[in-house]
């Protein structure tokens, strides 16, 4: 490893950690001056975001299907991808400049993943993106809106991985209407990371327990217009 890279990078990414390394290099080189990271975040890019997002890699089962939701500066997909060559991924992140950032990651890195412009509401991309198995998302959104925009491109039994602070189980337990509207099951808070991490990473974990026409509200709505209708 490169100086500096800490012992739980070996840990998390194994055999592919000169990966994980090449990406602390092009965030550092690049981060701050393509709007990618704050400046206070350079000396805790391991810790606070490589190693943070990857570790919820314990989460996901062998060859699954994940979107990631927001990507933004390539978190947590990018780490995923990296500990995780056996996921079928995909990035989903609206703003042009960030597509190139990430099209530009996969190409130095060499890896196997898709990158997406859009967002998670739009019906195209759900055309295109449902059914998965697991929908990542770090720093996108409260669970309402994550709920609503990011349940709905999940399989049913797929579940929606959502990196959350120290404020998690109030955000689950305050939302928790919300995200049974659109399908999502009770939910939990874990921790990933455990042992490896100084800080273990917080996840609020979803799963999609209504099939999709159930969960859809568009469906839902019709059929009420459709009985008012009726009775005049």
């Amino acid at each position: 490893m490169t100086e500096g890279a800490p012992a739980a990078a070996q840990v998390v990414f194994g055999d592919r950690v000169a990966l994980a390394e090449r990406f602390y290099d092009l965030l550092q080189e690049h981060g701050i001056r393509r709007g990618l990271i704050g400046p206070r975040e350079l000396d805790r890019l391991w810790e606070r975001h490589l190693l943070n997002s990857a570790v919820i890699a314990e989460l996901l089962p062998p060859n699954c299907r994940v979107l990631d939701v927001g990507s933004g500066a390539g978190l947590p997909g990018i780490p995923l991808a990296i500990a995780r060559p056996d996921l079928s991924l995909t990035l989903l992140e609206p703003m042009a400049r960030r597509v190139t950032w990430l099209q530009e990651v996969i190409t130095e890195l060499e890896l196997t993943v898709e990158v997406v412009r859009g967002r998670a509401e739009e019906g195209p991309v759900r055309e295109r993106l449902a059914d998965q198995d697991a929908v990542t998302a770090r720093a996108v959104a409260p669970m309402e809106r994550l709920a609503k925009w990011c349940v709905p491109l999940l399989r049913t039994g797929g579940r929606l991985l959502a990196m959350k602070g120290d404020s998690a189980a109030e955000e689950l337990e305050r939302d928790a209407a919300a995200i049974a509207a659109v399908g999502g099951g009770p939910g939990e808070v874990v921790s990933c990371g455990v042992g490896v991490l100084e800080v273990p990473t917080t996840v609020v974990v979803v799963e999609r327990v209504s099939s999709a026409r159930n969960a859809s509200g568009r469906r839902r709505d019709g059929a009420r217009r459709t009985r008012k209708d009726r009775g005049r």
